[in-house]
Parts: structure tokens; C-alpha cells; sequence
């Protein structure tokens, strides 16, 4: 029995099979070129007149003008495994009438009449097509491409569609696709309201925030619990009912949440419920708001419920999902794209250094010292999972021997100096830098993010220089050198050991770009390996 769920969590379902083009559509659009050559996809109209395609029950009444009235005239008495679909979109497809039945069973025709704004899903039996009928006439509001539609029972008792009419190929394309998502469905076992989310190549960071972002556009999310196993991030994720959840696994198994990153791998869980204890990092019961941290500084002070800044969400930016990943929502716990930077060394510190550090974690656009505090410095990202990336690996580090702070701005982009006004070169725009470690998309250098360490990693190095050489370099840094170690299998790369994480730092911002021959220049980063 599926249970019931505000009006809105369907709409948002929709809105998100829509702006996403579900796999359906991209299955589809296989078949269909398999079956037409080169054909473009619908090319040809899909709009058939329903003649003598379908058997009607005697004195059916489905295709005149009152299906062109707001209110709906529920056929809910008289159960047919055909659905009647009317106030459609005029740029509506095959692929999204299916969209609203494959959560229901399988679904074995389909017949869209463009002309009349109407169409007609044949499920394979009465209950799948009863499912659907009550559930959208008691539970959920089915939109169409952002039109609210109307579902009904046909008075047809199925559909006869003739394989020779111009929309026939479409309409098989998007039959075979919803027959693989269904047989997906049927193999990988039952749905189930509670999903298992694991986090494959996690290069950047992945909150709870963030897969609430995620997954609350499909529907409600009403608990999220958050682990680590066997090294890899997962989450248990419930929604209100079997049919947003599936709808979930079905839009999102597979995506990835940033560009050649952060793959979603959804399965069912075997549970049915979290009991979620706290409400915090980890763990969060979006039905209770009142359940403690599980801090007793926190909880003692009454100070229980949501982190601050856990629903801080400011309208998207970028909220697509496709081929680079979900975009996601910019967010006031997630961040911006700039980050203050305070309590430098100001006798040491200039653009160019901190172009370098924060480099290690992203591409760096623009960077501006304060000219009237000169100890205060903002950095722009090119992306804001970069400047978040780069806050959590760089906050509270020594940089020329003092404790840098760094934190999200308030500030959305940094300003170029107007002409004629005094900065004495503390701004510099980076834009179009060669420096930039992750400008192409898929970069292996994503693979290769990691804290600040005291073992450096070195590439690019040219077989004439020799390990003495590079040691004198990095020993001019400042630091000191306690161990170096070629690659056995590449000597292009090698390892470095610095005395501390200062001096490596030091020593990284120093030696990045390094000009060791009149060709090559040294590539420097943090290693996550000791000597």
C-alpha cells in the first residue's frame, strides 16, 4: 500500500524527470535511431487521428471537447487497465506520459494525440493502472513539462495501435525503453522506501546537506543517515513511499554529483525505517526538528535540533543535471565561490603565492589583498565545491609562520580595481592563467587532491636534472629536506620529504612551476605517501 504525501512532492518529481531528461528518454532515443537509420528522433509528427486504432466500449465519449474543460470528470468506478491522460502540454512526448506510469508497473502501449491534448497508457494489468488512477487523483498532482494533467480511467478496455501510422516508431522507441527501466527494476529486486547511496571516486567533499539537495528534488526526504564503510562515503536515504523512492533510484543511479566525479551507485536497503537518534552532521530526521546534536555543550545550552545553516538555500545556479554532474544549488553552508582569507604573514604573502596554494584544490580566477589590511586577502574559485574544497584543506594552516584563517565571503565575485584607483598591485586576475591544474574536464588531477602534508609530490622532472639538483632547490626554500625518493617506473616523478607541513607548504608555493631546464617546469602537490 503506498502511502500518501503532499500534493507538491509529485510536482517536484515531475519537474525533475523533466529538466533531467530521465534515462527513458535517452533509452528511447537508442532504440529509435536503431530502428530508423539515421533519422533525427520524432522527426515526423506523433499526432494520429484514433480512428480504428483502438476498441472502444460502446458509447464512448473520451475524444470531444470535454476534454478540453479545467475540471476533471473521474471515471474512477469502472477499473480499465487503460489510463486516460488529458490536459497535456502541446510539446509533450511518448517518453513523458510513460514517465507517469512506470513507477505503477509495466506498461505495455501508449497512444499520444497531440491535436486533441490528450493521451492514452495501457499498463499490463487493472491493478497498475488502478494504482496510478488513485494515487494521482487522492496522493500526488501529475504535471507534464510544469502543466498540471489530469489521470482518469479510459473507457477503453485497451489499445490497438497500428504498427503502419507516422508516430509508430517513436512510440515503440519509448515502449522498449520503459521495458528496460521496468525489467532494471524487477531484477535488482523489490522497492522500497528506504535507499542505500554509496559515493564512488569521492574527489571532493559530500555532505548530508548535499544529498538533501540532491534528493529532495526528486521528493520529500524525511531521514538521512550518513557513514563511512570500507572507505567509501554512504548514506541511507527515506522518502514518504515506494513510488518517490523508486523515482529516485531510477533519475539518479549513476549520476554523478560533480563533473567525472562523485558517481551515485542507489540500491534498496533491506531496512524499512531509520531510527534516527541526532540531528546533526550525520544524521538528520527532517520529521522531528527537536531531536538533541548529541554535543552536551550544545544540547545542555537547549541548543538541540537542525545545524545552522542546514536549509540556508538560496534559489540554484546551476541546478542541471547532465553529463558534468548535478549542478548543484549555491548554498550559505555549502559556499560561494570566494574565500576571505585572514591573518597572513603581509610581509611575506602576495597574489601570486596564494594563486599557487590554493591552486592545489581548484582553479584559482582572481585574488585581491586588502590595501588597508593587508593581513586579509580574497580568493575567488572558479567553482564553489573548489572554494569549499580548498577551506576544508587549508583552514588553520601555517603559511611564513602564522595560522591562516580562511572562510566562505560574503562576497560573490572579487573586483578588478577601478582606473585610477590605488592598489598597488595587491589584485590580480588569473583568468586565463596556464597554471590552472584542473581546466580540463576529467582531469587526472581530481584524482590527486590531498591535505596539506610534509611529503611533497613532483612531476615533469627531465632526466638531466639529478636528485642533488632538486634537493639544493627545495632546500633554498627555507626548509629542510629529509628524504627524496624517484618513481622506480617513472623517474619523471618523485617524491620529497620537508622537515614539517609548514615548510612543505612553504616550500610548494615556492617550487610549483619551478623553471629546472629551458623546457620543463616542475609540477608540485601535496602526497597522501611517506618515505
Amino acid at each position: 500500500m503506498v502511502t500518501g504525501r503532499k500534493n507538491s512532492t509529485l510536482n517536484s518529481k515531475q519537474k525533475f524527470f523533466q529538466e533531467t531528461k530521465l534515462s527513458l528518454s535517452a533509452l528511447s532515443d537508442i532504440v529509435y535511431r536503431s530502428l530508423r537509420g539515421s533519422d533525427e528522433l520524432l522527426s515526423q509528427t506523433a499526432a494520429v487521428s484514433n480512428g480504428g486504432i483502438m476498441t472502444p466500449k460502446p458509447g464512448h465519449k473520451e475524444n470531444n471537447n470535454d476534454a478540453k474543460k479545467v475540471k476533471l470528470d473521474r471515471n474512477l468506478n469502472n477499473p480499465s487497465r487503460v489510463v486516460h491522460v488529458r490536459n497535456i502540454p502541446n510539446e509533450a512526448m511518448e517518453t513523458d506520459i510513460i514517465n507517469l506510469g512506470i513507477p505503477f508497473g509495466r506498461i505495455t502501449n501508449v497512444l499520444l494525440l497531440k491535436g486533441k491534448n490528450q493521451a492514452f497508457l495501457e499498463m499490463a494489468d487493472e491493478t497498475a493502472a488502478s494504482k496510478m488512477v488513485n494515487y494521482y487523483n487522492n496522493s500526488g498532482v501529475p504535471v507534464i513539462r510544469g502543466r498540471t494533467v489530469y489521470v482518469q480511467f479510459s473507457n477503453h478496455k485497451e489499445l490497438k495501435t497500428d504498427s503502419t501510422h507516422p508516430g509508430s516508431i517513436s512510440t515503440q522507441a519509448a515502449l522498449q525503453a520503459a521495458q528496460a527501466l521496468t525489467n532494471k527494476i524487477e531484477t535488482q529486486g523489490g522497492p522500497n522506501t528506504v535507499l542505500r547511496v554509496i559515493v564512488d571516486n569521492q574527489v571532493y567533499p559530500i555532505t548530508l546537506d548535499v544529498l538533501y539537495q540532491i534528493f529532495s528534488r526528486v521528493g520529500k526526504v524525511l531521514k538521512i543517515i550518513t557513514f563511512t564503510k570500507n572507505n567509501t562515503f554512504q548514506a541511507l536515504i527515506q522518502y514518504p513511499d515506494v513510488i518517490t523512492a523508486q523515482a529516485a533510484k531510477l533519475s539518479l543511479d549513476g549520476q554523478n554529483i560533480y563533473n567525472s566525479c562523485c558517481t551515485l551507485r542507489i540500491d534498496y536497503s533491506k531496512l524499512t525505517n531509520l531510527n534516527v537518534k541526532y540531528n546533526n552532521d550525520k544524521s538528520r530526521d527532517f520529521t522531528n526538528p527537536t531531536l538533541p546534536t548529541g554535543d552536551q555543550g550544545l544540547d545542555s545550552l537547549g541548543i538541540g535540533g537542525f545545524p545552522l545553516g542546514a536549509f540556508a538555500l538560496s534559489h540554484a545556479t546551476s541546478a542541471t543535471l547532465g553529463l558534468g554532474g548535478v549542478r548543484l544549488p549555491s548554498q550559505q553552508s555549502f559556499g560561494g565561490c570566494v574565500l576571505l582569507v585572514s591573518n597572513l604573514n603581509e610581509e611575506m604573502v602576495t597574489p601570486d603565492a596564494l594563486f599557487t596554494l590554493f591552486g592545489v584544490y581548484g582553479d584559482v580566477v582572481r585574488v585581491k589583498i586588502l590595501f588597508n589590511k593587508k593581513d586579509n586577502a580574497l580568493v575567488q574559485m572558479s567553482e564553489p565545491h573548489q572554494a569549499q574544497l580548498a577551506l576544508t584543506n587549508l583552514d588553520k594552516i601555517k603559511v611564513y609562520g602564522k595560522e591562516i584563517r580562511v572562510n566562505l565571503s560574503k562576497h560573490q565575485v572579487v573586483q578588478m580595481p577601478r582606473e585610477g584607483q590605488q592598489d598597488a598591485g595587491l589584485t590580480k586576475d588569473f583568468t586565463n592563467s596556464q597554471l590552472h591544474r584542473f581546466k580540463k574536464p576529467g582531469s587526472k588531477n581530481y584524482q590527486n587532491i590531498f591535505p596539506p602534508s610534509a611529503t611533497l609530490h613532483l612531476s615533469n622532472i627531465p632526466a638531466s636534472v639529478t636528485e642533488e639538483e632538486i634537493k639544493d632547490a627545495f632546500q633554498n626554500t627555507g626548509g629542510k629536506v629529509i628524504a627524496f625518493k624517484f618513481f622506480q617506473k617513472d623517474r619523471k616523478m618523485a617524491l620529497i620529504q620537508m622537515g614539517s607541513v609548514e615548510e612543505s607548504v612553504n616550500a610548494l608555493i615556492k617550487m610549483h612551476n619551478y623553471q629546472l631546464t629551458d623546457s620543463s617546469h616542475l609540477r608540485v602537490s601535496f602526497s597522501k605517501s611517506t618515505i
